[in-house]
């Protein structure tokens, strides 16, 4: 084994069902000595079996507890994590701020998400702790851990929701369009309720019961490569689809709504370049801009699977895992401007709140769309496991805080979560507003709040006095999440009052 490996000293819990892992490198081994009794107590029911595999380094009988996943695996789980369906409405987005306030505005939260990352990690490195809802116990105790196993759950329940909602809305109308229904009598192959359990058991189940998330780096490659699809066909269609389009009509042939044909052809038609609909804005300011402001916070959120992540890193230490972050960060960041921008410049003002319904008014038989729409099904699906994972981890904090791994808890975790969620997309068709207002609570504390304080507390006095800079920038972090979550809440009430919903979620 390579000596970087021989140091590593696993003593937290197997992952998939709350484990608390501290496997640190020689770097950080100074800060494993501070042993909490918060960290005691999450740790002792497996103690004497970890003694027992202490001397027999290269065959360790746990091996889940060592960290296994390559650097670029790991970039691919968290940028999996971070791209959702949000990426759809960010033309829009853009559309209601101007080019450069989007840019802007994107670009500072891309910082602020790398920032909160960072607080998490050094929270993480100075207790020796990877695990969120731990990091809450060891700053508040059990109702730290009780607020922070909660938000986790509520804010990736809605977000898997979500996801399911797409597969269930989007995944018949593929089908339509492939086999060119234009009146669907029935058929069950049509029926989002029927697809969406098809796909839960068939596809996100098995890879929900994986062991690790480390083995989700390939399906995640995978998910963002259909992205990339997503993107490269987004900004193929800017110089294919000419500004005003013309929308598609039963009554006309499809050759002649076929948007790769000429420009002057009957479904793209040409009008003189000065229309006002068609010119590009800078800034924008109307009464939807405020709205995008919690769209484009909410677009980083990838935090509850930060330290799960970094729990199997190999090798890991906190520089590493934060390059993870940048690097993943990074990335989105380019994909997030680029698909907006080029959705932009192709539609301007007439771009809609979900992008692929703008190209399916002008052809909703065109080929590469459609193809692009199973591409963004494909990643959404395959998000879903990694989204569940961090519930099942906050689910065995609370209920089963010193179990080690067992499979039928782990797999019955799983089933009960993804079986309550498919009730949840087959009955409840306005059960969106609701996670709306989850989502504007819970996740302004998953970014903003939550690493500020377990940042103020758990860091000693004696490192970082309460009023040295790096402290008083956390408070003034956690402050800025309370204003995140008031507003967001402001515009989802407005919504409701006004009888419109206009808001979108990440």
């Amino acid at each position: 084994m390579e000596p970087a490996e021989m140091n590593t000293i696993p003593n937290g819990k197997g992952h998939g069902a709350g484990e608390v892992t501290a496997i640190k490198s020689q770097s950080e081994d100074a800060a494993h000595t501070d042993r909490t009794p918060g960290n005691v107590e999450a740790n002792l029911a497996e103690s004497s079996e970890f003694l027992s595999n202490a001397d027999d380094k290269k065959t360790p009988h746990f091996t889940d507890f060592e960290g296994k996943t390559s650097f670029g695996m790991s970039v691919f789980n968290l940028g999996n994590a971070i791209m959702g369906s949000g990426i759809l409405g960010l033309a829009y987005a853009m559309a209601n701020t101007g080019i450069v306030l989007f840019v802007i505005l994107l670009t500072v939260i891309a910082g602020l998400s790398a920032y909160s990352i960072h607080l998490l990690l050094k929270s993480s490195g100075v207790v020796g702790i990877r695990a969120y809802e731990q990091l809450g116990f060891r700053a508040f105790g059990t109702p730290g851990k009780m607020a922070a196993g909660i938000a986790i759950t509520l804010q990736n329940i809605g977000a898997m929701s979500s996801y399911l909602y797409i597969v269930k809305y989007e995944f018949p109308l593929v089908i339509q369009a492939f086999l060119k229904v234009d009146n669907p009598s029935g058929e069950w192959y049509l029926n989002g309720n029927y697809l969406v359990v098809i796909v839960s058991c068939s596809v996100i189940l098995p890879l929900a019961l994986m062991k690790q998330l480390g083995y989700l780096g390939y399906t995640s490659g995978f998910s963002l490569s259909c992205m990339v699809f997503f993107l490269i066909a987004v900004i193929y269609k800017k110089f294919q689809v000419k500004c005003p389009f013309a929308e598609f009509s039963h009554n006309n042939t499809v050759t002649s709504v076929n948007t790769s044909v000429a420009a002057n052809a009957g479904g793209v038609q040409m009008t003189p370049g000065g229309d006002p609909a068609c010119i590009p804005r800078l800034f924008n300011l109307n009464s939807q801009t405020a709205y995008t402001v919690p769209i484009l916070a909410f677009a980083f959120v990838c935090h509850p699977e930060v330290l799960p992540i970094y729990t199997e890193l190999r090798n890991p230490t906190k520089t590493k895992m934060q390059h993870v972050s940048n690097i993943s960060i990074g990335v989105m960041y380019i994909m997030y401007l680029l698909a907006a921008l080029f959705g932009y410049l192709t539609f301007v003002d007439k771009v809609e709140a979900e992008l692929l319904h703008t190209y399916s008014r002008i052809d909703p038989y065109d080929t590469l769309i459609l193809c692009v729409r199973v591409a963004v099904l494909t990643a959404v699906t395959l998000t879903v496991p990694i989204v569940l994972f961090p519930v099942r981890r906050a689910i065995q904090q609370l209920f089963f805080p010193n179990k080690t791994f067992w499979w039928p808890r782990h797999i019955a975790i799983a089933v009960t979560l993804l079986s309550l969620i498919n009730l949840l997309v087959i009955f409840a068709p306005n059960i969106l507003g609701i996670f709306g207002v989850i989502g504007a609570t819970s996740a302004p504390c998953l970014i903003f709040i939550f690493p500020a304080v377990f940042y103020i507390r758990i860091v000693p006095k004696e490192e970082e006095p309460l009023r040295s800079a790096p402290k008083i920038i956390a408070a003034c972090f956690a402050l800025l999440g309370v204003l995140f979550m008031i507003m967001s809440l402001s515009f989802i009430i407005i919504d409701w009052t006004s009888g419109t919903s206009k808001g979108s979620n990440h």
